[in-house]
């Protein structure tokens, strides 16, 4: 296993190649691929020899590993996650011009911070399906920018904050003057492709700026879309590096988490339910052994938790109060809106005490409700233990978050004693 540094550097390597969730998705196909997995498709017969696979279904990838003991009652180990991040879609004819500039139509993906997003040079990356129905990833590099009024134009911004309409203020510059140009022509260009050949785009922003590993002590690393593909990262990892066992190992990393999973490829749809049937039908069970090993299986659902904030201390719980640089999160809430219960807890802690881990509880203040993961969801479609997990971050939704290099790399030792059992 890498230092805390060299795993912070390679997460951010992760985080380079995905500037969106389609992005992520083949990048971590690409790792499994490279560590001796093979991809299922899901047309074709489920295979039932032992090894490593994996499939890709839009912006979601599913990886598992069959042990050579594996049989019809076999239990599942499952880490859980999401691929996609808050931040703006590409609108239908998304060409405009206001007072000579170029501008560009997106619409809101999620509940990003929107003022974080202002005065930095953004790009588009997604996917483009031609009228054959091939489907070609495209990235831009950094083409426009969401600018912000001066002060001098709002006297009153520093006293009264930032207040942004969703629809007037957030469309983004990418041409100033001259002749007009299309956006959907310059993607098309990126993919080798005409303009005339596509039926259809998924297309969002993201921030170009690279991630960093700074502080003193390199303690911290500041990007886009720690969440949550510091989760994913820290699943791909460990799954790749444990050391196959008697039970069935397996990620899951949905799409449209931050919309509320309510898709073919996201945590709410049939994804990993269909998943796990077919892999019990490939090793003979029915629909009583099926049950028998669901009964002894687990999940642990990471996703990013909040940190607290030296600023906004009252934010937070007055007693339970995460910290970068001290562990990786156990995740908890009364209202099962995260779904850890005690025996999930016990599950998390005995995976960290095997990994030497220190982990700590996130619960929230009582007068600021907390969001939610794809945890209850799992644990109410597929009706296993979960345990809502994840590392400790600042500035959640952000543009550009924060997190513990240590918390990073803690997160995957745990995770990868979980998967041992």
């Amino acid at each position: 296993m890498l230092d805390a540094v060299d795993h912070a550097r390679d997460l951010a390597d992760f985080l380079a190649a995905s500037p969106s969730s389609f992005h992520a998705a083949e990048e971590g196909a690409r790792r499994l691929e490279a560590a001796g997995f093979t991809r299922q498709l899901e047309s074709e017969p489920w295979r039932n020899d032992p090894g490593g696979r994996f499939l890709v279904r839009d912006g979601a990838l599913l990886a598992w590993r069959v042990p050579a003991a594996a049989g019809p009652t076999s239990p599942y180990r499952i880490i859980g996650s999401h691929t996609d991040s808050t931040t703006f879609k590409l609108k239908p004819n998304p060409d405009f011009a206001s007072d000579g500039w170029g501008q560009v139509g997106v619409e809101v993906y999620g509940g990003p911070l929107l003022n974080s997003w202002l005065d930095r040079e953004l790009g588009l990356a997604g996917r483009l399906v031609l009228a054959d129905g091939t489907v070609r990833l495209v990235r831009t590099g950094p083409i426009m920018r969401i600018p912000q009024l001066a002060i001098h134009l709002d006297r009153s911004v520093n006293d009264e904050g930032v207040r942004l309409g969703r629809q007037q203020h957030t469309a983004p510059v990418w041409l100033v003057g001259g002749e007009r140009r299309s956006i959907l022509d310059h993607l098309a260009g990126l993919a080798g492709v005409a303009a005339t050949d596509l039926a259809g785009y998924d297309v969002l922003a993201y921030d170009t700026a690279a991630p960093a590993i700074f502080g003193i002590d390199d303690q911290f690393l500041a990007a886009s879309r720690l969440d949550n593909l510091s989760s994913v990262h820290a699943s791909i990892t460990s799954l790749i590096n444990s050391e196959p066992g008697d039970t069935i190992t397996m990620l899951a990393a949905f799409d449209h988490e931050e919309i509320g999973s309510g898709s073919r490829s996201g945590a709410a749809g049939p994804l990993l339910s269909d998943a796990l049937e077919r892999i019990s039908a490939a090793l003979g069970a029915g629909t009583d052994e099926r049950h028998r090993a669901l009964a002894e299986s687990y999940c642990l659902s990471a996703d990013t938790g909040h940190a607290v904030h030296p600023n906004y201390p009252g934010r937070h719980d007055p007693v339970n109060r995460p910290l970068l640089g001290r562990g990786p999160l156990l995740k908890i809430n009364a209202n099962q809106r995260y779904a850890t219960d005690a025996r999930g807890t016990a599950v998390w802690q005995t995976a960290c005490r095997a990994a030497g881990v220190t982990s700590q509880e996130f619960v929230s203040n009582n007068d600021v409700p907390c969001g939610s993961t794809i945890g209850p969801l799992t644990a109410t479609r597929i009706g296993i233990t979960t345990v809502d997990v994840g590392a400790p971050i600042l500035s959640m939704h952000s543009a550009r978050e924060l997190a513990g290099v240590d918390d990073l790399r803690g997160l995957t030792l745990a995770m990868q004693a979980f998967l041992a059992g």
